[in-house]
């Protein structure tokens, strides 16, 4: 039996975490993870903000500016990368667009921190093998043995396909 707590703001959290993310999103332990350590940073540091507990805050506590000045601390204090922020910012987003289907009050509020943009990264090049590199490790196989083989297939299947290992 879930307990009708009195902050709206845990209430929120929790039915995120319970409902939204793991029955109607079906996001796994890994992205549970994640959003989990997001929101608990966010919260110490809108808690910081105000000089109080995160036991303390409430909904409207949860604004534009204060998201906008937690994504920048990320970097600048917690020397995050932009793509880690990029990370915390979709987490938060998430838990804003729940916030807008059981708070309709404030969804304005909310939709305002929906609206902060995502900042821009240099994404790296990808790399490749030569056709040299390719050939090298196409020939480890011993094509002799069942298993050379099959260590032989699975090599052209992974790089005719383009598929991961695990995919494999």
């Amino acid at each position: 039996m879930s307990r009708a707590p009195e902050d709206p703001l845990l209430a929120c959290v929790e039915s995120f975490f319970r409902d939204y993310l793991q029955r109607l999103r079906g996001a796994s332990a890994h992205t549970v993870r994640a959003y989990r350590d997001t929101l608990r940073l966010l919260f110490i540091y809108l808690a910081d903000t105000k000089d109080s507990t995160v036991a303390n805050l409430r909904l409207n506590d949860l604004h534009v500016d204060a998201v906008a000045a937690f994504l920048t601390q990320l970097e600048s204090d917690r020397a995050n990368s932009i793509a880690t922020r990029n990370c915390r910012r979709a987490a938060i987003r998430s838990f804003c667009k729940h916030l807008i289907r059981v708070d309709l009050p404030h969804a304005e509020q909310y939709q305002r921190i929906l609206a902060l943009p995502a900042k821009k990264c240099q994404q790296n090049l990808a790399t490749y093998l030569e056709a040299a590199e390719v050939h090298a490790i196409l020939d480890q196989p011993d094509c002799r043995t069942v298993l050379g083989q099959r260590d032989y297939g699975l090599l052209l299947f992974l790089y005719n396909t383009g598929a991961r290992i695990s995919e494999a």
